[in-house]
């Protein structure tokens, strides 16, 4: 049983476990209808509980519990709820950040300060399934609080989506979305040809320099060296692959390890060789 310490709204409350002895966030339709504080609550199957003692990289999840809106925590919870259905098993800490993000892009979008980020055709593609979740928002956040978002805010809600289905952070999400896009961007500059991010050849090369990048974060490497077969069968794109791995590095402060640029050699000629759509 908990023991009610505060009703956030009808659909919200912050209790005490009464074993143990530890704060709690409550959500759920007509929980905290009536509740006054010291009476107890028993959430129902539907329900979702959340342990307070979170601490996220927007702070501690008791600061944000009270400086954000229940209804953000409630909004939240419901796209958390499309992503369990998507994917199963998630880290529901990630409540706290997405309901804090949502505060601050309705104040945003309500002071007409809304963002553009060039990054967001990248994520769209690079996480297509969180990006889908993602969109479930849009009506939510209509029909509760009057606001319309658009795709560059739906983006940033697929990357917090992304970080609860994965090890990576929002902001590692961010570093391999922005890693693709100038990878891209120098291989459509070497080969003077555009390649559409709905294509096949976007695809498969984004998802080589997504792992990659991912690869770098974690310190990992590959173990099969194509080095010396692709500079002396593709110099020109074994160049390239070099040039890229260089820049980007520099870029996001990454050190790839030598054996990547084979790969990546291997993925460039495959596109440049190949139908750009």
């Amino acid at each position: 049983m908990y023991r009610v310490k505060k009703a956030l709204n009808h659909n919200a409350v912050v209790a005490i476990d009464a074993e143990k002895c530890q704060e709690f966030l409550i959500l759920g339709k007509g929980i905290g209808f009536g509740k006054k504080v010291t009476e107890y609550v028993e959430p129902r199957a539907e329900d979702t509980v959340y342990s307070m003692k979170e601490c996220t990289e927007r702070g501690e999840a008791e600061d944000i519990v009270n400086e954000v809106s229940p209804v953000c925590l409630e909004i939240a919870d419901a796209v958390l709820n499309k992503a369990e259905e998507e994917f199963g098993n998630i880290d529901r800490r990630i409540l706290f950040p997405l309901a804090d993000h949502i505060e601050f892009a309705v104040k945003r979008i309500k002071n007409n300060e809304q963002i553009s980020n060039p990054l967001t055709p990248d994520i769209r593609v690079l996480f297509h399934s969180e990006y889908k979740v993602a969109e479930e928002i849009k009506p939510l956040l209509l029909e509760k609080m009057g606001v319309e978002i658009d795709e560059h805010e739906v983006g940033y809600i697929a990357l917090h989506i992304h970080s609860a289905i994965d090890t990576e952070n929002v902001s590692q999400s961010m570093i391999i979305a922005q890693g693709v896009r100038e990878c891209i961007s120098m291989v459509e500059a070497e080969t003077g040809r555009k390649i559409n991010v709905l294509s096949i050849s976007y695809n498969r090369l984004m998802n080589h320099i997504k792992y990659m990048i991912a690869r770098a974060l974690k310190g990992e490497k590959i173990k099969l060296n194509l080095n010396d077969y692709m500079e002396n069968k593709f110099p020109q794109e074994f160049q390239m692959a070099i040039t890229i791995c260089d820049n980007i590095g520099h870029l996001l402060k990454l050190s790839f390890d030598e054996s990547e640029i084979g790969y990546l050699a291997m993925h460039i000629q495959r596109v440049t060789s190949g139908e750009l759509d």
